[in-house]
């Protein structure tokens, strides 16, 4: 199941060699709340993983973006305690801009075949 967030880029950070084979890169958006007349602002750190940690390049510091993540958890042990850690990993970002429609950062997941062009099939996904 994918999440989605509307906010301003705040930070963005450089990315992360975790081992040999598995990279990360972190950045934070801040998004406000009204709650019964309040405004809560709130900090929210997204990581990207792997092929997708250069999807936060082309923007910059105070552009409204929409995110789209997953949220995945983990569970380890060490020294007889139990710990989790909960990542909400972006796969796509947009830029939100005011009177235009989104810019999409990632292309879509498939391209077309050029010999099947305006043939649709009929599957139902």
């Amino acid at each position: 199941m994918g999440f989605d967030l509307t906010g301003k880029l705040v930070a963005k950070f450089d990315t992360v060699q975790r081992s040999a084979t598995f990279k990360t890169r972190e950045f934070v958006i801040e998004t406000n709340e009204d709650i019964n007349g309040r405004t809560i602002t709130n900090f929210v750190k997204f990581q990207s993983v792997q092929d997708r940690t250069t999807i936060i390049d082309r923007f910059n510091i105070n552009d409204t973006l929409k995110v789209h993540f997953n949220i995945r958890g983990s569970k380890w042990e060490k020294n007889g305690q139990t710990n989790y850690i909960t990542n909400l990993d972006a796969w796509r970002i947009e830029s939100v801009a005011m009177g235009s429609g989104p810019g999409i950062d990632t292309p879509p997941a498939f391209a077309p075949d050029p010999e099947n062009q305006g043939v649709s099939d009929d599957l139902p996904f």
